[in-house]
């Protein structure tokens, strides 16, 4: 793990992160400690980890599958905004119509009520960045199969929030209402 922090010390490159990304193995180093990192108490690392993290998930999720869970279970915790863009990024994928069948099962099985109610949270809270508030509201209307009470609440939280978010919030939230239009 030590390598991997000084492997991530220092600025990378989105080549790099790709590069890293490629190798992470129970070898070298595992999604697990990715995880583990991301609540690095040095923000940075912890970001950078997240960042290695989100190129694992899209580029090699065979390696991400078996430590699904465990990224389900750490998600709620995780309070580094810039490791959380990634965060949600990743769950936005996992929750997504089309996301692997190994994946949908994983979250079918897994209880998520602890998870939607955090990202609520996040959706309301003042200090959370607007790209973050955005994988948000995929990440609600996406489980909103598993959910159905998501809908009503979304809608009238993106109603209260419409007008205090920046216009790239007001886009998204058009999709969004559009995405929801469409769920019976």
């Amino acid at each position: 793990m030590q390598a991997l922090i000084n492997t991530i010390k220092t600025t990378l490159s989105k080549s790099k992160v790709e590069k890293l990304a490629s190798i992470a193995s129970e070898e070298t180093f595992s999604v697990k400690d990715l995880i583990d990192l991301s609540f690095y108490h040095d923000e940075q690392i912890g970001f950078r980890a997240a960042w290695v993290l989100e190129n694992v998930y899209s580029n090699h999720q065979e390696r991400f599958l078996s430590h699904s869970k465990y990224f389900l279970d750490r998600f709620p915790m995780q309070n580094n905004l810039s490791a959380l863009r990634h965060y949600v990024k990743i769950l936005a994928f996992m929750t997504k119509k089309n996301a692997a069948h190994e994946i949908k099962e994983i979250i079918n099985d897994y209880d998520t009520n602890n998870i939607v109610e955090v990202v609520f949270a996040w959706l309301i809270d003042e200090k959370i960045p607007v790209a973050v508030k955005s994988h948000c509201l995929n990440i609600l209307a996406n489980l909103i199969q598993k959910h159905k009470w998501i809908k009503e609440e979304l809608i009238e939280t993106m109603e209260f929030l419409v007008d205090k978010e920046s216009i790239g919030f007001f886009a998204k939230v058009k999709q969004i209402r559009k995405q929801l239009n469409s769920i019976k």
